[in-house]
């Protein structure tokens, strides 16, 4: 199980809590140091059946300076998202869990984060 944390959001560090709470085997990425590659974005999009725009923080200055909420919600605008996640990863939603199971999930809730436990 890995989980991409920013260790200044409070979600992650509650998600963090849970997953010590329970002993769960996992690695940390701090993916605003080390930041996840178009390829590995896309790998955790499948994993968590979502698109590029659903993980997005559109609230962030960086999305609202991109103008990203005006953004074309499609296929042909897919890998647009996905090269802004890449190049601005303050943009991608956190924590995200990858579980053992091959699936993901949003870890935003104390449910969520339980969710992925139970599919490791």
């Amino acid at each position: 199980m890995e989980i991409w944390i920013n260790p200044a959001c409070s979600k992650c560090r509650g998600a963090l809590h849970i997953l010590d709470e329970e002993g769960a085997d996992y690695t940390v990425r701090r993916y605003l140091e080390d930041v996840p590659s178009a390829d590995e974005i896309r790998a955790v999009l499948e994993r968590l059946g979502l698109e590029p725009w659903d993980i997005t923080r559109t609230q962030e200055a960086d999305a609202e300076e991109l103008g990203m909420k005006d953004w074309p919600r499609d296929d042909a605008s897919r890998e647009r998202w996905i090269g802004a996640l890449a190049a601005r990863p303050k943009l991608i939603q956190r924590p995200i869990i990858t579980a053992d199971d091959g699936t993901a999930v949003v870890g935003r809730s104390e449910e969520a984060v339980r969710d992925a436990l139970s599919r490791s």
